[in-house]
């Protein structure tokens, strides 16, 4: 919730906003933490910081850990296109970027499709016909485009506190499709 002098600072801002806009470099919009100012509650203008320990994730020797992405041309579930130029794919999104030594090891290689599924719970979800596509990505790890892959997302796996799905932390295995 922003302070009551916070919006009266942001109100002047914006004030006169259309000259401002059209002005070559935009205008200065305030950023507390880039200025160094941090309110806390200690109120000694000094960031507070958190140390959170790591989960260890313990998969099989044919399991990876999946995380769900959005593309360049997407907001939310909306797709306006089929390319990503933050990757380099175009026409297309129905991929799984993978690390090449995960890909040599499973004996997969570039383009070569797949199918992903997912063993949560004693119930198997399968994602069909997937393009592998080499990138640079932790080993055991893999990316899909979401909501391409959101079948794979087990319904009764949630974050603690948020209660939403776990699309970020999905743990897959791989076959080439038949």
């Amino acid at each position: 919730m922003l302070y009551e002098a916070e919006l009266n600072e942001l109100g002047k801002v914006f004030e006169d906003y259309n000259s401002k806009v059209v002005k070559p470099g935009g205008f200065y919009l305030p950023n507390a933490p880039r200025e160094g100012k941090f309110e806390t509650s200690k109120n000694d203008g000094r960031a507070i910081f958190s140390i959170t320990n790591l989960p260890v994730h313990q998969l099989a020797n044919d399991e990876l850990i999946m995380t769900s992405i959005r593309s360049h041309d997407q907001f939310n579930t909306t797709i306006y296109g089929l390319d990503d130029r933050y990757r380099g794919i175009h026409n297309e999104r129905r991929v799984i970027f993978m690390n090449e030594n995960d890909m040599q090891n499973a004996g997969l290689n570039a383009g070569d499709k797949v199918d992903l599924f997912n063993y949560h719970g004693g119930i198997t979800c399968t994602a069909r016909l997937f393009i592998v596509v080499p990138y640079d990505i932790p080993e055991r790890n893999t990316a899909t485009y979401y909501p391409e892959t959101n079948v794979l997302v087990p319904i009764d796996s949630v974050a603690e506190g948020s209660n939403t799905p776990t699309s970020k932390l999905i743990v897959i295995k791989i076959k080439k499709h038949n």
